[in-house]
């Protein structure tokens, strides 16, 4: 079963991917937001492409837990998506990935923040899905 991983901001989405078998996640791309319209359109593209059966959608909380002005924007482009989707759709805590994606690039590939600038979203999806997907995992 794919699942699609999202990591929504005000400029980029990042997307991941699952592979078939649900337990490794792989960033495929970052979407340049234009409009509403256009980002959802991509969205069903991509899961139509992949024949995606679940989507998780990164919840930026604040550190003590409440939701902050990040998370409610996330939690209004999710009630759109779950209108134009006929997916599951779950919000999965996102709590320092994109920090930790900017620690991998930094660390890890001694990467330049242009550079950095050009994938960290796709790397925050894909770490929210692998954490998803190892927790359902888990729970099996």
């Amino acid at each position: 079963m794919r699942t699609i991983g999202l990591d929504v901001g005000d400029k980029t989405i990042g997307v991941a991917i699952s592979d078939p078998s649900g337990l490794i996640a792989q960033g495929i791309k970052t979407i340049k937001r234009s409009n509403l319209d256009d980002d959802i359109l991509e969205i069903k593209r991509i899961a139509n492409s992949f024949k995606a059966e679940e989507i998780v959608v990164g919840f930026p909380k604040n550190m003590n837990g409440t939701i902050g002005s990040q998370g409610q924007k996330v939690i209004n482009f999710v009630e759109v998506l779950k209108k134009e989707i006929n997916l599951p759709i779950m919000l999965w805590d996102e709590r320092l990935t994109t920090v930790e994606a900017s620690r991998m690039l930094i660390e890890g590939a001694d990467m330049r923040r242009d550079k950095r600038k050009k994938v960290i979203d796709k790397l925050a999806a894909t770490i929210i899905l692998q954490g998803y997907l190892d927790h359902k995992r888990k729970s099996i």
